[in-house]
């Protein structure tokens, strides 16, 4: 069985399963409609709880994990680990019934994630609708002269793409992984992992002390933040790509040394080649 977020996209979190080969059962040829299995945290806590149950989440990027995944993965059961992810190309879409349209575009909580800088590029007004707005309400919502976003698949009868839309295709693929409870670590070639540690004690060079073990080990590092925890110190999550043994010797080390650490994903396979949003940075004069 497989399931999704209830904010998530079902057309595209249905593409990724179909493209990740996530959801093939003998009996049928196409992937089936996905689970609504309710907000992030209890997504994950029942993923936990039914051994054949995983779920379809949007990552940001292998390289680049979302902030709110991340947190919400070591806040969950030890079990849980994203285990494959897939690049999905964009399927939104922008009409309106009317050729000429006001600036309010209706747009659910996944279509704001995907959209919201395209649209407020072209100088649109998101008005923004829980995911589990019905379509007839939405679409009176946006009323006659009113747009919408939403997936290709959706669009109703009488309702033409606007000039623009093809904009929101135009952007990064999107990243969608599989997370499901596992016994432990599989082993793998090579793969991208996001880890969690902290270390037992919070003092000044703590972090500095983590960092030198991991590059003892030969890892570099793609991303790295740090979360305030409770009741304790701070606890910081990193994604790398590394070998099976390169990773078993840094949890070693890690435990010798007291750090708490815990691996939240391992993604073979991903595209190197589909790295994350860049930034132009424009440094300060020396």
């Amino acid at each position: 069985m497989l399931g999704r977020t209830e904010r998530e996209s079902a057309t595209h979190a249905r593409l990724a399963a179909e493209l990740g080969g996530w959801d093939r059962p003998e009996n049928r040829d196409e992937v089936s409609d996905l689970l609504d299995l309710g907000a992030m945290t209890a997504t994950l806590a029942t993923v936990s709880r039914i051994g054949d149950l995983s779920a379809v989440v949007h990552l940001g990027h292998p390289a680049q994990p979302d902030p709110d995944l991340e947190r919400n993965l070591l806040a969950g059961a030890t079990s849980l680990c994203l285990t494959s992810a897939v690049a999905v190309p964009p399927r939104w879409t922008w009409v309106g019934r009317a050729p000429q349209v006001d600036g309010r575009v209706v747009v659910d909580e996944a279509g704001m994630r995907d959209c919201r800088h395209a649209l407020r590029a072209m100088g649109a007004s998101p008005h923004l609708v829980p995911a589990r707005t019905p379509l007839a309400d939405r679409l009176a919502i946006a009323g006659e002269h009113g747009s919408i976003v939403l997936e290709q698949d959706l669009v109703p009868p009488g309702y033409h793409e606007l000039p623009g839309s093809t904009r929101l295709r135009e952007r990064a693929p999107l990243w969608y992984g599989r997370v499901q409870a596992t016994a432990s670590t599989p082993a793998f070639d090579a793969a991208q992992v996001w880890l969690a540690f902290g270390p037992r004690d919070e003092f000044r060079g703590s972090l500095q002390e983590s960092l030198g073990v991991i590059a003892a080990a030969g890892i570099d590092l793609q991303h790295l933040r740090s979360q305030q925890a409770d009741g304790g110190p701070h606890v910081f999550f990193a994604a790398f790509r590394c070998a099976s043994p390169v990773l078993a010797t840094l949890l070693r080390d890690f435990d010798e040394r007291g750090v708490a650490r815990r691996v939240l994903a391992v993604l073979p396979d991903d595209d190197a080649g589909l790295g994350p949003t860049a930034v132009t940075p424009q440094w300060s004069r020396p």
